[in-house]
């Protein structure tokens, strides 16, 4: 798996240095290869390149196999001061191919924990609808991408950058274009399975992923709203009178205690790109 892994990264920076598309195809599925690939298109919208590189000495865990369903395997790397990167790699009919990721890049990470492992070295997967944690994987993965919709804080989870700053941030987008007459609709839509592992402390890591959109829509006459980000570029940075939106690719980790447990859910770190933008 370390050579799977290898390979895939070696494949990634290549492409992205290039900006290679069709090379994508061979190393990514799903939502993530669409997402890279609007990564890219954005980067030549701009005129900029992607940033590229090999993570450094990845651990990998890898769980059994369950008939039925695909294998796949967790790979995390961390360089100081730098990111923390969690991949998933999946087998699928074309290959190995990532299908998950996210990212810390916070100077100092949260806590990562611990992932059990059996006797021969196999971490634990669990279903989505496994008992013993504060809630299953998808009703903690729904509750997540519920209150990132709502724009409203849900007390299960961890204050954070990927929870409390993301409501924060949605409530003062809302309330500053309602001020100048626009209202902002907001979806958070599960894409994909949640794959969950086995930790240490009798809870889980759990990887999900949603397609969001933010639809700003005029109230009156003569108020116009501008972008940010990637969304502005895709719609070079013009200014909209009437409607204005942008849908999201969106990857996130998160820690679940084990049910009982007083502490709450963290969310480890997020994976983001625009899909597409656009307004009139």
């Amino acid at each position: 798996m370390y050579r799977i892994h290898g390979r895939y990264q070696r494949g990634l920076s290549a492409a992205q240095a290039a900006l290679n598309h069709g090379a994508m195809g061979k190393l990514e599925h799903g939502l993530a290869l669409e997402m890279t690939r609007a990564s890219f298109k954005t980067a030549r919208l701009e005129g900029t390149s992607v940033a590229s590189g090999i993570w450094p000495n990845p651990k990998v865990w890898v769980p059994r196999h369950v008939e039925g369903s695909p294998d796949w395997f967790v790979a995390v790397s961390y360089d100081p001061g730098v990111a923390r990167i969690t991949d998933v790699m999946s087998s699928t009919p074309a290959g190995w191919r990532l299908v998950a990721s996210a990212a810390d890049t916070r100077a100092t990470p949260a806590r990562f924990p611990k992932i059990e492992t059996d006797s021969d070295g196999y971490a634990t997967s669990l279903p989505e609808n496994a008992p013993g944690l504060l809630a299953t994987p998808r009703q903690i993965a729904r509750a997540h991408l519920a209150s990132m919709e709502n724009a409203e804080l849900d007390p299960a989870f961890a204050d954070g950058p990927w929870t409390s700053d993301t409501v924060t941030f949605w409530q003062q987008e809302r309330a500053q274009l309602e001020e100048a007459g626009w209202t902002l609709r907001l979806s958070y839509l599960p894409e994909g399975p949640v794959r969950a592992l086995r930790t240490s402390d009798g809870g889980a890591l759990i990887w999900y992923a949603a397609r969001s959109t933010d639809a700003r829509k005029a109230q009156r006459v003569g108020a116009k709203v501008t972008l940010k980000g990637s969304a502005a570029v895709r719609t070079e940075n013009r200014s909209f009178t009437r409607s204005v939106s942008a849908t999201y690719g969106r990857m996130y980790v998160a820690h679940v205690p084990p049910a009982g447990s007083t502490e709450p859910v963290r969310v480890l770190g997020e994976w983001s790109d625009v899909l597409e933008s656009h307004g009139d």
